[in-house]
Parts: C-alpha cells; structure tokens; sequence
C-alpha cells in the first residue's frame, strides 16, 4: 500500500498527532475473535499484510507462500510493504477510515494500545486460550507483541487480554571487526568506547563506532534509551506516569553525555541521520570498527555481493563478529520486533483466515522453519533449536538477550512520545541543541502528552 492521494496524506497528518483518528480519551473496545476458527472458505483468498520494507518482510512472504501454501493452497500470502518512517501512519490512516485492503497489520509493541484504543483490531484472548500454548514463550514476549494494557516490564498479566502473537523477536547486536580490534569483544560500555576510540585512531579512513540517529521512526529513541538503560536510567514510572524527573535524572543526563559527548565524536561525519541501512552499509563496506544493529536487519553483512570484507561468507566472518550488547550498571537491552494482529475491519473470511494462519505460524514446527527461513522466533524451543542458532551468526546472541530486554512506553500516545523523542535526540547529536537542553524538553514535551491523554497503558521502561 502506497500514500498515493491527497485525502490519504491529510489524514496521514492527523494520524501522526496521536490517536489514529479517535481522541486519546476514548475508551473504545476491540470486538472480539471467536474462540473457534469459523468454516474457512473454499474459494481462492488474498491474505494480505501491512509492513515496513526490509528484509523480513519479504521473507515472511516468500516463507508463507511456500509452507501455508501446502495446507491451504487456495490461499495467497501478499506482505505490502512501506518505508519504515510511513508505517505507522499507513496503517492508522486506513484504521481511521475503518476501511483496510490489510487483513494483519504487523504493529510494533508500542502501536498496540493506539489501535485497542481505538478499536482497530480483534481481541483475540478466547482464540489464543483454545489454540495457543502460551506456556511455549517466555512471558514478556507473550505480554510485549500482543497484551494491552501492559503488565510491569518483564511480567505477564494473564488476565490481561491479548490483541497479537509474536511474529518477529529481534533486539540490537553490537558487530565488531576481529581483525581491528581482536576476537574477544569488549564487556562493558565503557570499555567499547574506548576501544572503538583507539580503533579509530589507529585505522584512519574507518569511524569508531556506527549507530541509529535518524529523526524518523524510532531510530534516535532507540538509541538514546538503549544507552539510558545500560546507564541504569529509566524513561519514566509507569505507575505514576511521570516522566519529567525521571527520565532527565542524574542517571539520565549521564546517558545523554555518553551519547553525545563520548560515542557521536567516534561516528563518520555526515553519520547525523543514519538509521539501519546506512549502518550496515558503514559495516559492509569496512567504514566502522563497531556498530550496532537489529539482528534481523543483519544478514545482509554476509552477503559477498554486497560487503568489501570478503568474497565469501567464511572471509567475511573471519573479520566480523556479533555479540551481545555490553553492560555497563545494568545489562538491559531493547526489545525489538513486532507481533501479528488482525484488522477489525477485514471482511469475515480474510479474519478467519487470519486466525487460522497464526495459528498454524505459532506451531513449534512451524516456528523451526521460520527460524531456518531467516526468521527469529519467539517460541522458546525454536530460540534454543539448532535450526534457530545454526541459520545466523547472531542467533545465539538473541536468545542469550532475550532474558534481558525491555520497552519502551506502551501507551496509546506512543507515537506522539517518539516523535518527540526522536526530534531532540537527533536534535542533541547533531549540535542544535545541548545535551541537557534535549534532554529537559523530552521531559517537559512528554509529560504534556501523557498529562492529556488517555490515562491507560503501562509497561515499557
């Protein structure tokens, strides 16, 4: 699905300020899923999915195609796919005109409670107890991709109802080059900066460290709250919803320094507005000693066609390695990836479809040749199968980090949070503003959305 007419891109605006269309305060109720998946029809059937476009998007589709295909062969798996800074407003745009030509809508954890809020996708709480082994996932997997309102960060509520099942598990690996900087990566956080700081230096023409800054997405969040985490910060108290205070607290203006004072100095210039594809181009093409990346957006690295490193796979891991973030006061890491939901406004056949292929998707076997396809689980005997970590070199790096993700906020007025985010940290590491200055307008600019809106939600850091 493309942005293609003026009405869509007005409505896109108004999405983009926060509540899909519906004002925040709303307390609408997403219709329910039947517990049984309904008579699925005979005839042929387009299933069609929402993402952004990387990777994993087209092989969900490739995948889907050649496995669903064999139990429901009347049935076609179409992934559309949009850049990554329109995706959110692609879907809630269409959410807002209760018209989708998507049946999943694959939704980051944070755009869950905008689109319960407004009644935009199934419950499907009675659907999961009857067809799901929810004991097969490690609770804050289960409660991240599909629970709203949220539990506290790491727990799952199981009388919370549920909105989504995994479909992608992903979080940030730090990839390093062996042949600069040695086989063992460095251990803590301040150990990587300065090594990162003597690789630079002592290999002219390659930048210490490559990272997300873009103002768009989440990039520049991400970044910051990964730091602000390991620092051991907090991004607000999810009880009290206060973030003014907490988020620009001692351990949060450390964060902040570290990020603009000590890591941006060690980046290749012009790097202000880099986000996943710039980041690995960086790696590929033997421009950074150190960099950091989603796990799935990282197979690309072994790819001779598209990396200086080497000629083959085996060449180019001899110089790259992949680890798990390093500690530092804490050894938190964000979590990434996204779930499966259906759309509520999806003619009654496409839903029952739907659910009969998340169904099938969260089959253990299933979830093995997802994970050999490319995919990452969320099923904790496909994380710990050898399909999982023999198919990637940073597969093992995602399971050992599972245990310690956490989230963002998961509010209704996420989007509006992020954005705010985003701006000023970009703003910070691009020198317009200073560090503390950013980092007291994210509180101030924060706790006024939060202030006015809808009061639910929780979870997250």
């Amino acid at each position: 699905m493309r942005l293609a007419t003026a009405a869509m891109l007005v409505a896109t605006t108004v999405a983009a300020c926060g509540g899909g269309g519906q004002d925040d305060g709303a307390k609408a109720s997403a219709p329910k899923a039947p517990a049984t998946i309904p008579e699925l029809t005979k005839d042929p059937l387009t299933l069609s999915f929402i993402w952004f476009d990387w990777p994993p998007a087209h092989a969900l589709e490739a995948f889907a195609n050649a496995e669903y295909k064999k139990e429901r062969p009347n049935a076609t798996i179409k992934v559309n796919t949009v850049p990554n800074a329109n995706w959110h407003d692609a879907m809630f745009t269409q959410f807002a005109a209760h018209k989708t030509d998507f049946d999943i809508p694959i939704l980051d954890s944070q755009h869950i409670g905008e689109a319960v809020t407004n009644g935009n996708i199934l419950d499907i709480t009675d659907f999961v107890k009857k067809n799901i082994d929810v004991k097969a996932y490690n609770p804050y997997l289960l409660a991240a991709y599909g629970q709203f309102p949220q539990a506290e960060t790491g727990k799952r509520d199981e009388n919370a109802s549920l909105y989504g099942l995994p479909l992608l598990g992903d979080t940030w690996t730090m990839i390093y080059r062996k042949d600069l900087i040695g086989d063992k990566p460095p251990q803590t956080w301040d150990e990587m900066i300065a090594v990162a700081e003597k690789c630079q230096k002592n290999n002219p023409g390659v930048s210490g460290l490559a990272f997300h800054q873009a103002n768009g997405s989440d990039a520049a969040a991400v970044t910051y709250n990964t730091v602000n985490g390991i620092y051991g910060g907090n991004l607000w108290d999810p009880k009290t919803r206060k973030i003014n205070g907490v988020i620009n607290d001692a351990a949060g203006q450390e964060a902040m320094d570290v990020l603009v004072n000590k890591m941006k100095p060690l980046t290749a210039k012009g790097s202000g507005n880099w986000f996943i594809d710039e980041v690995n181009a960086a790696v590929a093409q033997g421009k950074a000693c150190i960099a950091f990346n989603w796990i799935a957006a990282s197979g690309g690295l072994l790819d001779p066609k598209q990396s200086t490193l080497g000629t083959s796979r085996e060449q180019i891991l001899d110089k790259l390695g992949f680890a798990t973030l390093p500690t530092q006061k804490t050894n938190l890491v964000p979590l990434g990836g996204m779930g499966m939901h259906v759309s509520a406004y999806s003619p009654q056949a496409n839903q029952a479809e739907a659910l009969n292929f998340m169904k099938w998707f969260e089959r253990a076997d299933i979830q093995k040749k997802w994970a050999a396809a490319g995919g990452v689980p969320s099923r904790t005997d496909a994380l710990e199968s050898p399909e999982f970590l023999n198919a990637g070199p940073f597969n093992q790096v995602y399971t050992d980090s599972v245990p310690r993700m956490r989230d963002m906020w998961n509010v209704p007025e996420y989007a509006r949070l992020v954005d705010i985010e985003n701006t000023n940290v970009n703003a910070a590491l691009n020198g317009a503003k200073k560090p503390k200055d950013a980092l007291d307008d994210i509180a101030k600019e924060q706790q006024g959305v939060l202030d006015s809106g809808s009061g639910k939600g929780g979870g997250g850091l």
